[in-house]
């Protein structure tokens, strides 16, 4: 796999250490068990997959590349490149501006941008409209593009499936950035419509079935569907997509659900199912399925609370939070600096979307087993300070630098 040049600041010796020695022992990524990190008194369970993807390092390496090949041009970022605020925040000091929050609001209008300035399309991509007003004021969109290959794949596969004469469902987040696009460019080719969940999707196979009206779709599903989207007949045939950083596990259970509302409906079989539903697995991304299976791998280990490090505005981050609140409490934090004293936490309740502090949360037992893991966006040195921090706190018997001579 191509190596990217990350900043030695989002570096980690320790992480790096254990990453490698873990990837020699199973090349084939089959082992989803976590590594332990014993402290003595103190034990660390890291989960086998996480932190920076291939799309987050690639771009990285492009708008960092970018600065340093542009001196004394102004630099827009379209919107945060990731949901990482360290890095973002670490952009703007480098004199980088953000054209739109992350919702889509203008922050500096386009009709500021000249020729001279240069624009680097996030990670998540943009739309079809976005890159048609940059290319009007004469901005290359293709020359400091960051968009992810993976996202990039799910938007190659539903312009195939469309030449097809297949619609498109995307699972995701309406507001997100990554699913905006993925919408523009789908519908581009093809009706197409957003659902956020299993709840929505179970309801828009009412109207496929005729259970409900269908004049009350245009109210219930308002602004998730493409233009002259018709109802009666643009789910006919059509196959689910993903934002690649919804769950894997809920994609394939709505493509899974839709597919048997499908089968009833047309009295498919098997072999016949492709008349009516295009199979599109192959668009989940490998990184938000390593990292989640990972997850899974990691809580099958019996500890007294989960740690997930990640930007609080991060949906791959918040989906490894689900999964570990399922089985055992779980702080969301974006730094070690959270972590106030080994009796208070101040975390995030991505439900709420509002930081608390709890107190008491470490065990008074010995040891102390904490699962610890972080999203895709997150720096590998984050993760390491959270264990710096944490062993900071407790009386242990081995040092970091103990324990790291066990996996260099």
């Amino acid at each position: 796999m191509k190596k990217f040049n990350v900043p030695i600041i989002y570096r980690s010796p320790l992480i790096a250490a254990i990453k490698n020695k873990r990837r020699q022992e199973d090349k084939m990524k089959k082992d989803f068990t976590p590594s332990l990190l014993d402290f003595g008194s103190l034990q660390i369970y890291l989960a086998r997959h996480f932190g920076f993807c291939y799309g987050v390092e690639n771009a990285i390496d492009i708008a960092f590349r970018t600065i340093d090949e542009n001196p004394g041009k102004r630099i827009f970022l379209l919107s945060e490149m990731i949901h990482n605020p360290q890095v973002n925040a670490d952009l703007l000091q480098r004199g980088v501006q953000f054209l739109q929050d992350t919702s889509g609001n203008q922050i500096v209008p386009f009709d500021n941008l000249t020729n001279d300035d240069v624009v680097i399309i996030p990670a998540f991509g943009t739309t079809l409209s976005i890159e048609e007003k940059l290319k009007v004021i004469g901005i290359p969109v293709e020359k400091y593009n960051t968009t992810c290959p993976f996202v990039e794949k799910v938007w190659n596969r539903s312009e195939q499936i469309a030449t097809n004469n297949y619609s498109v469902v995307v699972h995701g987040k309406p507001a997100h950035e990554e699913t905006r696009a993925t919408f523009s460019h789908a519908a581009y080719n093809t009706p197409t419509i957003v659902v956020n969940d299993m709840q929505e999707t179970i309801s828009l196979s009412q109207y496929i079935t005729g259970e409900k009206p269908s004049g009350q779709f245009y109210t219930e599903f308002a602004g998730r569907f493409s233009a002259d989207f018709d109802i009666t007949k643009d789910l006919q045939r059509f196959g689910v997509v993903n934002q690649t950083t919804m769950l894997a596990s809920d994609t394939q259970a709505i493509a899974d659900f839709l597919r048997q509302v499908m089968m009833e409906k047309y009295a498919l079989t098997a072999t016949t199912i492709d008349t009516h539903f295009a199979d599109t697995r192959d668009t989940l991304c490998y990184a938000t399925n390593d990292n989640q299976t990972a997850v899974y791998g990691l809580l099958q280990t019996p500890a007294d609370f989960a740690i997930v490090v990640g930007g609080y505005n991060s949906s791959n981050t918040s989906h490894l939070v689900e999964l570990c609140e399922e089985k055992l409490p779980t702080y969301f934090i974006s730094s070690e600096e959270k972590i106030i004293s080994s009796d208070e936490i101040l975390h995030y309740n991505f439900h709420s979307k509002k930081e608390t502090v709890t107190s008491g949360f470490m065990p008074a037992k010995q040891p102390i087993k904490v699962l610890l893991t972080s999203g895709a966006s997150c720096p590998d040195a984050l993760v390491e300070g959270v264990i710096n921090q944490l062993v900071s706190l407790i009386n242990t018997s081995k040092n970091v630098d103990q324990v790291w001579k066990q996996f260099a």
